[in-house]
């Protein structure tokens, strides 16, 4: 299996990770829906049965809901994942979630995920975003602390500008960056991709299939039923004007992907790691079914004249 160096760390990874947004179930404010949570288990040992040799999860995802599972699919591997995770969000008696960047609150964030995981040490620690913008500072800081200390072997960030990730590199050195980039979202192509590449930072996208748009299993039937605590019914990508022209691009990547018997979701990864920028990209998965509809993408790469073919839509 293909495997790269992840920006400055010594993480050697497969071009796909396993994404665990979505499995920390309901009852969120991001929440994709109930999950069945051994569903969510086995679809996590199935995709490192299968090669995939990382897992990106986050403290806020299903309001700690979605390490515990992580940690419960954990259990008993043998040759274990590298696990990544993040910080800075923080949530309430009454769920509500809050953004903070405080020393005191990271250090406090990193050891509840390293408890809730049950890891001694995360092997990616990353800013979940930059906000609020004013303790970007302090908060990298003390994530700079922590991998001092071995409570994290790595810091990257999340979601961050070019602006932001230059002030963070000022205190210490930025290993990563998460930034949401599919063919639905590409605002990362113009500086901050480019600003990545020059400075040796690793990038994992998340949401490379567009929250699923893109994998040819999304109808509008299938958006009109999806339960009203999953996040994407409100996002514009799964409403109109866009979703008449996204599920236009699918057939345009059907197309494509029956030339060479893979999904319209492997496509949209193959598309997504022909950037020389990207070393990974993050694929949710809710259940081991879901696994044939992306695992080609490890691999697949599209042709300059299948590119074009697919601009054309965007």
């Amino acid at each position: 299996m293909q495997k790269r160096q992840l920006g400055n760390t010594d993480l050697m990874i497969t071009p796909l990770g396993v994404g665990a947004w979505a499995i920390g179930g309901g009852g969120w404010a991001f929440g994709w829906g109930p999950q069945d949570d051994a569903d969510s288990v086995n679809a996590i040992r199935a995709a490192v049965d299968a090669g995939m040799n990382w897992v990106d999860t986050a403290a806020v995802y299903g309001l700690g809901h979605s390490e515990e599972v992580v940690a419960k699919a954990l259990e008993g591997m043998t040759a274990k994942p590298y696990v990544f995770t993040k910080c800075g969000r923080v949530w309430d008696e009454n769920r509500v979630i809050g953004k903070r960047l405080k020393r005191d609150s990271v250090r406090a964030e990193c050891e509840a995920s390293l408890q809730r995981l049950g890891v001694d040490s995360i092997d990616l620690y990353q800013m979940h975003w930059p906000e609020p913008d004013e303790d970007v500072e302090e908060g990298w800081t003390a994530m700079a602390e922590l991998q001092a200390e071995g409570k994290v072997r790595w810091i990257g960030v999340s979601n961050f500008s070019k602006a932001q990730m230059e002030r963070a590199a000022a205190i210490a050195p930025i290993s990563t960056l998460q930034p949401p980039y599919s063919m639905l979202t590409r605002e990362v192509e113009a500086e901050i991709l480019p600003h990545a590449g020059a400075n040796g930072i690793g990038v994992i996208c998340y949401s490379p299939m567009g929250r699923g748009m893109l994998t040819g299993a999304m109808t509008r039937e299938r958006i009109a039923a999806m339960p009203e605590d999953d996040h994407r019914k409100r996002w514009a990508q799964f409403q109109e004007p866009a979703l008449t022209k996204n599920l236009e691009l699918v057939e345009k990547l059907r197309e494509i992907g029956e030339r060479y018997g893979v999904a319209p979701g492997e496509v949209a990864l193959g598309w997504v790691l022909r950037r020389p920028e990207v070393t990974g990209a993050i694929v949710g998965l809710r259940s081991p079914a879901q696994l044939d509809g992306v695992i080609q993408g490890m691999e697949f790469r599209l042709s300059a004249g299948e590119d074009d073919e697919i601009s054309f839509y965007l």
